[in-house]
């Protein structure tokens, strides 16, 4: 489906029930946001790693705009700010006065950056495998120098710099930093997902070449009202777990969850972990 909204197409699909019988009553369910990581990546993974959570949520798939399934628009406008603002103006689409966030990565910081903004629409906020500021580039740059090999060293200098060409050399990208993302890279399952995915490197680059480099919701953190989990991977080199850790002391109602197997991809790398902790705390906050 698609929601045209701030002068573009937005993708979205929807997943479970809003409301669900409970005895004599309607009972409503939490509707939870998924925002997916790049910049310019999609929704996909999230429906092999999270569908099973339908069962306590109604779920709401989206593609930030020009990325995956949304409409193209101006690259210059695939910005963390307008990513915000999309968030919002889907929330006002579909009719819910209050979401739940889930997001990972550079999605968590679309979810940061949305719960600061408007703190009165986020019930629930859970923060997977992201980070609060810009600082996290450098550190991520430091552990390839540190654990990485001189391959994995080459393909990042084209992150760093913003400069990926096409979709070949992104593809190169994600196979040989496959196993620092995960600690059980599968390669064909990569294959698979590379296939099912919808890329966009014009938004990657405006990220990892601009706004990636300067942003920082450190101290406004504390404006964070509603409960938080955070999620990070022990061994996470992109967004290191002590940003999580950061998160977590000054956003004043979060719970901290390190995964002591994971990596970046946590819902990869230990899925049935994973699973129990976001489906315990949805269930706990519907209580």
């Amino acid at each position: 489906m698609r929601a045209a909204i701030r002068g573009t197409e937005l993708y979205f699909d929807v997943d479970g029930m809003g409301l669900v019988p409970s005895g004599t009553k309607m009972a409503r369910r939490p509707v939870v946001f998924l925002l997916h990581g790049g910049p310019g990546g999609d929704h996909v993974s999230f429906k092999t790693q999270l569908a099973s959570l339908s069962d306590v949520a109604q779920l709401v798939y989206l593609d930030h705009r020009g990325s995956g399934r949304s409409a193209p628009c101006d690259p210059a406008t695939c910005t963390l700010d307008e990513n915000i603002e999309d968030v919002e103006a889907l929330r006002e689409y579909l009719g819910p006065a209050r979401i739940t966030i889930l997001g990972s990565s550079y999605g968590g910081m679309v979810a940061q950056g949305y719960a600061i903004r408007y703190p009165e629409r986020v019930a629930n906020l859970i923060l997977s495998a992201t980070a609060p500021s810009h600082r996290f580039i450098d550190d991520a740059k430091h552990i390839v120098e540190i654990r990485g090999t001189e391959e994995q060293q080459r393909v990042c200098q084209r992150l760093w710099a913003g400069s990926f060409e096409n979709l070949e050399q992104l593809h190169e990208y994600y196979r040989v930093m496959g196993p620092m993302y995960s600690r059980r890279f599968d390669l064909d399952k990569m294959e698979e997902g590379w296939q099912r995915s919808v890329r966009n490197i014009d938004a990657l680059n405006l990220g990892f070449g601009g706004f990636l480099r300067s942003f920082d919701f450190t101290e406004e953190l504390s404006r964070i009202t509603c409960p938080t989990l955070v999620l990070a991977g022990a061994h996470d080199w992109i967004c290191p777990p002590d940003h999580s850790r950061l998160i977590a002391e000054r956003i004043p109602r979060a719970h901290l969850k390190i995964f002591a197997e994971s990596s970046h991809q946590i819902a990869q790398d230990e899925p049935e972990a994973f699973l129990a902790a976001v489906r315990g705390f949805l269930t706990y906050c519907a209580l």
